[in-house]
């Protein structure tokens, strides 16, 4: 049942009041209209006695204490649902902007969704293919994890995540229905146009549903977008029995907005003058990922967050990092060096990595070959760093080898480009073709009989001549074994 209220008590930027309230809920949603039949959408934020705070969606210029009658609706805000909102592009409250009419409507549900109860949750084990080698090589995603990407201002973040949108797959041919919910908040109007248009042109809009905030649009507006698009998602996968990925960009935004939203309630700021629910509020968003029981559908997260000043203990990526399991961190360095996806991949990490690959799942040598390589790049940045010291002139032929397999690691495995679209078994093999220009004594992570069925010193010189070749120098790799 509806209940009107004439007036307001106070208004304070996008917070307006009302007094003598008996019966408002919090997270309800509260229709504004003014003297112009205009109406504003907001919901109650705080209840104090017989005071509710209301904290309204768009601007409140025109309003007065005197003019406005709030409408309580007795209920929470809500997206409605169906399987056509694939295909289909949203603003951060979950109208259609794509100019394609109104969605037909099968089910309305609360965007603040509904909590899982641990129990029900099963353990996450199939492999989603990005096409993206240092992802699906070295730092697998798995269906019903949460994997963020950690970047930076001004790094190739917005590529990467229309990238993962444009390639990602279920690995194989399993008939089984996959799509992607994607959220962009606080973008400017050519990011979010460059997103779009990239969908449409590789053809892969069919299966994307957008929710897309701007940087002009209300803050509140931002802080609700990853909760309609989750909501949206929670549908697909748990009620609709798909494979749902959610990539959302930027966290950061939506975190500054959460920051100035708490400075508006005068709420005591914690670190860095985030409000000290930031952990919990971020969780609350992050958790409603998983595989649950009664379902054979599953919800997976790429979340992305730029870190201030390049910061990785920022309390965004710190308490992202606690909450997710793993993260794929960008590194400017590499970016400087024209390397795309600059992917830094010592730091990155993957924890459910070991559960999703393997026999059966992707091929019986990835975990060998991941671990390999890992050790192998390791050994690159040990090496540089004494050739810093020493200069490059004094590092042994051993070492020199590994400055050349450095080098194109970085520049044909992880820097493989934008238009590259690498199903698991070519990745695998460009790491064996790597792996194989190091010395035998070297590779301790792999057992001798798969050792000696791939490995090939000279297949592999030929190999990255053909594919790489302002990249490779003989001088580094020429000798034996």
């Amino acid at each position: 049942m509806s209940i009107y209220f004439k007036g307001l008590s106070s208004i304070n930027g996008p917070l307006v009041a009302i007094e003598g309230v008996e019966t408002a809920s919090y997270d309800e949603l509260v229709e504004l209209i003014d003297e112009n039949d205009h109406t504003r959408l907001g919901r109650i934020i705080e209840i104090q006695g017989d005071r509710a705070l209301i904290q309204v969606f768009e601007s409140t210029e025109g309003l007065s204490k005197n003019n406005v009658v709030s409408k309580l609706t007795g209920r929470p805000i809500e997206i409605g649902l169906s399987e056509e909102i694939l295909g289909r592009s949203f603003n951060g409250s979950g109208a259609p902007i794509d100019g394609l009419g109104p969605v037909f409507i099968d089910k309305h549900a609360d965007i603040n969704g509904r909590v899982i109860n641990p129990v029900a949750r099963t353990y996450p084990r199939n492999f989603i293919n990005t096409g993206i080698s240092a992802i699906d090589g070295l730092n697998t995603l798995i269906r019903g994890q949460k994997l963020p990407i950690f970047s930076g201002s001004g790094l190739s973040h917005n590529e990467l995540a229309a990238q993962i949108v444009r390639q990602a797959k279920l690995h194989g041919d399993s008939g089984e229905d996959f799509a992607i919910v994607f959220a962009a908040m606080g973008v400017k109007h050519d990011v979010a146009a460059f997103f779009k248009q990239t969908f449409l042109d590789h053809g892969v809009m069919d299966h994307v549903t957008m929710f897309l905030n701007l940087a002009n649009d209300p803050i509140i507006e931002r802080i609700l977008t990853p909760r309609f698009a989750l909501t949206a998602a929670e549908y697909l996968a748990f009620e609709k029995n798909k494979h749902i990925l959610v990539v959302m960009t930027d966290i950061t935004s939506y975190c500054e907005a959460l920051r100035e939203y708490s400075s508006s309630k005068e709420e005591v700021p914690g670190r860095k003058g985030y409000p000290g629910y930031l952990y919990s509020d971020l969780a609350s968003m992050y958790e409603r990922a998983g595989c649950i029981e009664g379902s054979t559908g599953s919800l997976t997260q790429i979340p992305i967050l730029t870190m201030p000043n390049d910061d990785i203990s920022h309390p965004i990526p710190d308490c992202t990092g606690y909450i997710t399991e793993g993260q794929i961190v960008l590194d400017r360095g590499m970016t400087q060096q024209g390397i795309y996806p600059p992917i830094n991949v010592l730091p990155s990490l993957s924890r459910l990595m070991k559960d999703g690959i393997g026999e059966g799942l992707t091929r019986k040598d990835h975990s060998s070959v991941s671990a390999q390589l890992f050790a192998a790049y390791a050994k690159v940045i040990d090496v540089r760093n004494l050739a810093s010291v020493i200069g490059l002139d004094e590092l042994s032929r051993h070492d020199q080898r590994y400055l050349g397999f450095g080098r194109l690691f970085e520049h044909f495995f992880v820097g493989q480009g934008g238009n590259s679209n690498r199903p698991i078994t070519e990745t695998l093999d460009i790491g064996w073709h790597l792996l194989s220009l190091l010395p035998k004594y070297d590779l301790d992570r792999l057992d001798a009989e798969t050792l000696e069925a791939f490995y090939n010193n000279q297949e592999a010189i030929n190999y990255f001549k053909v594919n790489s070749p302002t990249v490779i120098d003989d001088s580094l790799l020429e000798g034996s074994n």
